[in-house]
């Protein structure tokens, strides 16, 4: 009963918080679905200037997410609520304390709600285009093959804890939290370039859902729940108790409590 009396305050506290939440996932799964139509799908100019070029076409992909991922995050609502836009990093925080169980939840479900409302938005508004074999509903999917689910998995493991890791560096040093999203972005980039032939680059569960419940299409969508919020949890414990034993400085809250 107690946890359940906090969420009511928390929404009527911070629902500004949580809208952002919201938008953030719906804006990265809009921005990267018409993106991927623009680069993947061959009656697009841009492809036919590009040519049959897989890795240019990842790369301006990879371009167009990584500047909407930074420009989400470097804005003034962005910078409202933390700019998680993801399921796992709303955990690797938690396991941290910089965010409390209430809120926490309610950006859980802002995310998922995010997400799912652009799915279903750019599943509709695209469908001429988007069932294109290249592009594919914008699913994240493993790589083919008979361990292609593993291989999937230990990547998802991988980019999700290196990426996590290095936003926490970011933020815990006064010299480098101002380009926090600057790292996120970048990071995100990189992995659509080089990590997406194996599992889609999802690092985010509620991304991975927003897809493929609106195509009603789930290959491998557990690996997309349990690689990233598996490895991100991980890094947090790691990461809380590598700043316990050096004595780093602790992060300031997630944002301003009106209610403290």
């Amino acid at each position: 009963m107690g946890f359940a009396s906090e969420l009511l305050p928390a929404l009527r506290r911070h629902w500004r918080y949580y809208l952002v939440e919201v938008a953030g996932p719906a804006i990265f799964l809009t921005v990267s679905s018409l993106t991927s139509v623009v680069f993947h799908h061959p009656s697009s100019r841009v492809v036919q200037a590009l040519g049959p070029n897989e890795m240019l076409q990842r790369a301006g992909l990879a371009l167009v997410v990584a500047a909407t991922v930074m420009a989400c995050g470097a804005s003034p609502w962005g910078k409202r609520s933390g700019a998680h836009f993801n399921p796992a990093v709303t955990l690797g925080f938690w396991q941290l304390g910089h965010i409390r169980t209430a809120d926490a939840v309610w950006y859980v479900l802002a995310q998922f709600t995010g997400a799912l409302a652009a799915g279903f938005a750019m599943f509709n508004l695209l469908k001429p285009w988007f069932g294109y074999p290249s592009v594919h509903h914008n699913l994240t999917r493993p790589i083919d093959g008979d361990y292609g689910w593993a291989l999937a998995l230990g990547a998802e493991m991988v980019i999700a804890a290196s990426f996590l890791l290095t936003i926490l560096a970011a933020l815990h040093s006064p010299r480098l939290k101002k380009f926090s999203s600057v790292f996120a972005g970048g990071l995100i980039g990189f992995f659509i370039v080089f990590e997406s032939p194996i599992s889609g680059m999802s690092l985010n569960p509620a991304r991975s859902t927003g897809t493929a419940v609106a195509a009603q299409l789930g290959p491998g969508l557990w690996i997309y729940f349990v690689g990233p919020l598996l490895a991100m949890w991980a890094a947090a414990v790691w990461y809380g108790r590598y700043r316990t034993r050096h004595a780093l400085p602790e992060r300031p809250p997630l944002y301003p409590d009106p209610a403290a």
